[in-house]
């Protein structure tokens, strides 16, 4: 008869094992090279200048092209999965994000959290969990951090439920506390090779873009998107978990698909540096086709020379009339898959 001894496997974090304080050091630090930039290209339509060519990445005053900041942003989230969201029903939410520092390839890249909320759900069987995320590279640098909750199942639904702590968040990062990259300056800015001519003055607070362009998302690509950034939650890849019997596309996935179709209206809102806010409305699955939609919700001065700071709402659909977000019930519209605000860097 077989021995199995001590169990070697890991079946994740349930709800009741998070306790606010709690720091997470996650496994499997990454390094990141070309080949995640040439992958992430392949997967979305990306065609940012400043992340695509090092030629005019060094016309902007950085050394090189960075990797792509939603990149960035999935490999640090990717890191934590197996101890926030291994067993998460959903990704609710995020808040207090900021980039600040840009990766380079053959950075190093390792993810630190702290739980710092916790609140049972009323039907005793989940609970959300608030974490705030840091991203570090190799020197200890803090890349990146961002705030997400979550909803975990209860490993045992007889349990008590904790103390409910929520965290008190700004809705919105003040431009005052967003990171420039060291050198960046968009004086000598080429529009002719960024592919618009629109510049930072040119777009008002209130406007909105519709940005045309549609992708259907398939099994495959989505999935090999996930695995790229070693995101392990079951509810991506297993059909068996989720009482429907379909994979769940990864969130991220529509982040980026849909920060990359608005090139086509946004081509110069060159890095993100700030996400103020974001909801997944409602689940994206296969066979879906994602549009999406910016506003203009403000604008800043940055000290940097050229370069000015916009705040934007970009919203995915898999299909219906763009600028359309709620019902009158104050809920999204069921055709609204992603909801996210954030800052972005354009020449003034």
């Amino acid at each position: 008869m077989a021995h199995t001894g001590q169990a070697k496997t890991n079946p994740g974090r349930f709800f009741e094992d998070y306790a606010v304080g709690d720091v997470i050091h996650h496994a499997v630090p990454r390094t990141v090279g070309s080949g995640e930039r040439a992958l992430y290209h392949a997967l979305y339509p990306a065609r940012h200048a400043l992340y695509s060519s090092d030629e005019f990445a060094r016309g902007c005053g950085l050394p090189t092209a960075p990797l792509d900041d939603l990149a960035a942003f999935h490999v640090v989230f990717g890191k934590t999965v197996p101890d926030v969201s291994l067993n998460a029903l959903a990704n609710l939410g995020y808040g207090e994000g900021r980039w600040l520092k840009p990766v380079y390839a053959g950075d190093t890249l390792r993810s630190v959290s702290e739980v710092i909320g916790v609140k049972q759900n009323s039907n005793g069987k989940s609970g959300v969990v608030y974490v705030r995320t840091r991203g570090l590279n190799q020197r200890d640098e803090t890349v990146m951090e961002y705030v997400r909750w979550v909803m975990v199942r209860k490993r045992d639904f007889d349990a008590p439920a904790p103390e409910t702590v929520i965290p008190a968040l700004n809705k919105v990062i003040p431009a005052d506390q967003l990171v420039v990259p060291e050198g960046l300056d968009f004086s000598n800015y080429d529009f002719t090779l960024a592919g618009e001519p629109h510049r930072w003055g040119d777009y008002e607070v209130g406007e909105t873009i519709d940005h045309v362009d549609g992708v259907t998302v398939e099994e495959a690509e989505h999935m090999m998107a996930t695995r790229m950034w070693q995101n392990t939650a079951k509810v991506h890849f297993d059909t068996t978990a989720r009482p429907d019997g379909t994979r769940l596309i990864y969130g991220g996935h529509v982040i980026s698909m849909a920060r990359t179709l608005s090139f086509n209206g946004l081509a110069n809102a060159q890095m993100i540096v700030g996400l103020n806010g974001g909801a997944h409305a409602n689940p994206c699955l296969s066979g879906m086709t994602i549009r999406a939609w910016s506003e203009v919700l403000d604008k800043a001065e940055t000290a940097a020379p050229g370069v000015g700071a916009i705040r934007l709402r970009l919203v995915a659909t898999r299909g219906g009339e763009p600028f359309q977000l709620k019902g009158e019930d104050g809920k999204y519209l069921p055709d609204v898959l992603l909801d996210l605000d954030y800052w972005a860097l354009m020449p003034v």
